[in-house]
């Protein structure tokens, strides 16, 4: 409660501080003589305006205390989340140095057992598990435990990287190797650090940034070229087309070489081809 008020007050006094309307608006009326009384009341919250005479409300020595009360709490905040952001890295990278070979699974959470999707997912991750890779997810529902519940199937464990949010998503059941993150943008670069081949199943706005994210980190060349694979074409289709026909064709806000960043395909043996022939990635090494 007492941080509130003393940034309310903070606020206050930065505000009449910087901003001259107030003062402008003052003028005019005194040349119309026809006072504004916000304009008067403005003059009460002027702290630096005469240094010589504090203001009635806010005394300059408060007011300079508060500020520093204010400072110390942002710097604790920022080192703090920091920390946090570091701490939730290493974990990250920790875990995935366990797997020198490792597929990501991305997709919507909320896909049900029933869902084709889900269940092809679910054997997808079955078949890439035989095949001696680890399957790495975001940990929650949908396409997610579908993933790791295939994994957990065949070769006994699977990876999951979960976020916590204020719906208090939980990790899935077949998780037995599971990192909880507090921030996005970590839990991303975990799900994204030195993964052999990225699966794309139809997912929202979490998929679609994470999709981009990845495709951008390429584009840049901040990430070496890794296959992208995106599975359903009745769902991605559209969104190809906007990319080669709009962005590439009609605007063109990228280069032609960024369009086959990534592939849509359908048939599963295409797909373990694709995973097969994947370059062993070693960044972390």
């Amino acid at each position: 409660m007492h941080f509130y008020l003393h940034l309310k007050l903070r606020t206050t006094y930065t505000l009449f501080q910087n901003a001259p309307s107030a003062v402008q608006l003052l003028n005019m009326n005194e040349k119309d003589k026809k006072p504004d009384p916000l304009s008067e009341k403005a003059k009460e919250f002027q702290v630096h305006r005469n240094p010589k005479k504090p203001t009635k409300n806010i005394p300059e020595a408060y007011a300079e205390h508060t500020h520093k009360h204010v400072q110390d709490f942002i710097d604790k905040e920022l080192h703090e989340r920091a920390g946090r952001a570091e701490e939730e890295l290493i974990r990250g990278f920790h875990a995935i140095r366990e797997y020198p070979k490792s597929v990501t699974f991305f997709g919507s959470a909320r896909f049900e057992e029933n869902h084709p999707y889900y269940q092809r997912a679910r054997e997808l991750s079955r078949r890439i598990c035989e095949m001696g890779y680890a399957v790495i997810t975001g940990g929650g529902p949908g396409i997610m435990e579908a993933g790791n519940r295939g994994s957990k199937e065949v070769c006994g464990y699977s990876v999951g990287f979960n976020i916590e949010l204020p719906n208090e998503q939980v990790i899935n059941p077949y998780v037995s190797h599971g990192v909880d993150f507090h921030y996005f943008f970590t839990r991303k670069v975990s799900l994204a650090f030195s993964a052999e081949v990225y699966l794309f199943f139809p997912g929202g706005f979490g998929t679609l940034d994470e999709f981009f994210e990845i495709l951008t980190l390429m584009q840049t060349k901040k990430i070496p070229p890794v296959p992208v694979i995106c599975i359903g074409s009745e769902f991605w289709d559209p969104l190809n087309s906007f990319i080669c026909k709009t962005q590439l064709g009609s605007f063109g806000t990228i280069s032609a070489s960024d369009a086959n960043l990534y592939k849509v395909m359908d048939g599963d043996e295409y797909i373990l081809k694709v995973i097969q022939e994947a370059k062993l990635r070693n960044e972390y090494l």
